[in-house]
């Protein structure tokens, strides 16, 4: 047995050697802690500029995709199913060039009629025309069971892009986005699956497009036979003449935000750069959003029927062309101030998105895409 002295020793050994080794922990820490600033600079000068910033889409912006329209002349809604043999004698009229059958019927939402067509989305795409046809987020949203519903009639019946509508005896259904269908008394498309759940009727709408006189107006109705209604689909008017691009067709979206941007002299193109990527990745996710907007800049239709513009000149202000959507931001953050800059800037990005999370992200991305791209 060892004497209580030397466990003593043993113990004040102990605890110097502890007491060493803590020391130089501390020392080497500080000593890291102090160099490391001159460790970092190069990493943190290329943070910002390269490595965080996303980086703006090469080649030209999409304004749609390309869809070969064939508009209906006429639009017919039969009382019972249309057989295959009555489209083969519409098929074979002198000028008509196509013909489509599709189901349809009315549902009611808190005693309101909505009167739909169940369509397969990639089928009924060409007989929307230009102005839907070719903007695919339209058509994914009818897919995933979603009502794509006539401006007209989003107007008319006071709905909300975005909200959800208890139908009268039948699911929710969530009205995805608000498009000029053109289709006189038709207020809105849904997918024929979902048509079938709500027991809407099959094969009773009959579309025909072609160059057709009133000789074959009334040969489509003789073929249909008593009961069914035909009518007249006027074609959108053609508003190219006369018409000046804002900005017309630049081959890069830098470019287009370049060009935008000097539609409201002292606002920087990078703020709009911004706001494209926040919103859609620069045309990537076009909507539509949980809230209805639309577009490469997403747009809430409202908002678009007061500052949308006709950037390239064909004749039309589209919420989904990239060439009209961005000068249309343009000039709508210039219409709240954004010209002015500092916190006039602030109170303009706010305006298109109300949070003041969503102005900080936008000025971060601005800054960074300015020193990106000098």
């Amino acid at each position: 047995m060892r004497p209580a002295c030397s466990h003593a020793v043993a113990l004040r050994l102990a605890c110097g050697t502890l007491a060493v080794l803590i020391t130089l922990v501390i020392a080497l820490g500080t000593a890291y802690l102090r160099a490391e600033p001159e460790r970092r600079p190069e990493r943190e000068r290329l943070t910002p500029a390269t490595r965080l910033v996303p980086e703006l889409p090469e080649g030209a912006p999409v304004a749609a995709t390309p869809v070969r329209v064939t508009p209906p002349a006429l639009l017919a809604i039969s009382p019972a199913r249309v057989p295959a043999r009555v489209l083969r004698r519409i098929a074979g009229i002198e000028n008509v060039r196509k013909v489509a059958v599709t189901g349809g019927g009315t549902v009611h939402v808190s005693g309101v009629a909505l009167r739909l067509l169940a369509v397969d989305p990639e089928a009924f795409r060409p007989w929307t025309g230009e102005a839907v046809a070719g903007h695919p987020e339209v058509w994914r949203a009818i897919a995933r069971g979603e009502l794509v519903a006539d401006g007209a009639a989003v107007e008319r019946l006071g709905l909300v892009l975005g909200a959800h509508y208890q139908l009268d005896r039948g699911p929710r259904l969530r009205l995805a986005a608000s498009v000029p269908l053109g289709l006189p008394g038709i207020d809105g498309l849904i997918s024929e699956e979902l048509g079938r759940r709500l027991g809407l009727a099959r094969d009773v709408v009959v579309l025909v497009h072609g160059e057709l006189r009133a000789a074959d107006r009334r040969a489509v109705a003789r073929a249909l036979g008593q009961g069914a209604q035909v009518v007249t689909v006027r074609p959108e008017r053609d508003r190219r003449s006369g018409s000046t691009a804002l900005v017309g067709r630049p081959g890069s979206y830098l470019e287009l935000y370049r060009r935008s941007a000097a539609l409201c002299p002292g606002l920087s193109w990078t703020v709009l750069a911004a706001i494209g990527q926040v919103e859609s990745g620069h045309g990537r996710n076009n909507g539509p959003s949980s809230a209805g907007a639309l577009g490469p800049m997403q747009f809430l239709p409202s908002t678009w029927r007061a500052y949308g513009v006709d950037g390239d000149g064909d004749g039309r202000a589209d919420i989904w062309s990239p060439y009209d959507a961005v000068p249309a931001a343009a000039k709508y953050l210039c219409a709240h101030g954004a010209a002015q800059g500092g916190e006039r800037l602030r109170k303009a990005i706010w305006a298109y998105n109300h949070s003041w999370a969503y102005v900080d992200k936008v000025l971060a991305l601005a800054a960074a895409y300015a020193e990106a791209y000098p």
